[in-house]
């Protein structure tokens, strides 16, 4: 009997596995060390259009976390939801002005470039051919490190006064990272 209701407990991810959106949900799952249960969805053959998955998520997108009797769409609310119910291993900065730039950086990830990978737009799009796939993928990258690299420009010349008083080693790791 105990052993069903942990099955219960445990927490549900409907996910399809080329889903970057999903893949960022993965990863939080794994650094916060959570474990759940992978429900395969496969959008190549509609399955996001089921009654069953619609229940859960009326527009038919993935990621959705299931946790107990709360469902959780979107990749960004289902980030946030496991940062504030799940606070072991923390991913954002107690700082409010840094955690105000991830915030930042996830939005304009998940608002700016993110959409031009999505297959519906690849499929409006006409975008049949590997070649526009990964033109608009390479497209999305690009704009990516431009858009962040513009936010976070302003931050370096910040954390790069603090190197003059890290110990050589630190100097060395800070500059490789910023």
């Amino acid at each position: 009997m105990a052993g069903s209701v942990e099955e219960q407990k445990k927490l549900k991810l409907y996910s399809y596995f080329r889903s970057t959106c999903s893949h960022r949900v993965r990863i939080v799952l794994k650094l916060k060390g959570l474990e759940y249960e992978y429900k395969a969805v496969n959008l190549l053959k509609g399955e996001h259009f089921s009654p069953e998955f619609t229940k859960l998520n009326p527009i038919g997108y993935v990621p959705v976390l299931v946790d107990e009797d709360i469902v959780v769409s979107d990749s960004f609310a289902i980030l946030l939801y496991l940062e504030e119910k799940y606070p072991q291993h923390p991913l954002l900065p107690r700082d409010l002005q840094r955690r105000a730039i991830n915030y930042q950086a996830a939005n304009i990830v998940s608002s700016s470039i993110q959409p031009f990978q999505n297959i519906c737009v690849l499929v409006s799009n006409g975008a049949g051919s590997i070649l526009r796939r990964k033109l608009i993928q390479m497209s999305s990258m690009f704009g990516l490190g431009i858009i962040l690299g513009k936010v976070l420009q302003h931050l370096r010349s910040y954390y790069m006064t603090m190197l003059g008083n890290m110990p050589l080693e630190m100097k060395s790791i800070w500059q490789i990272a910023l």
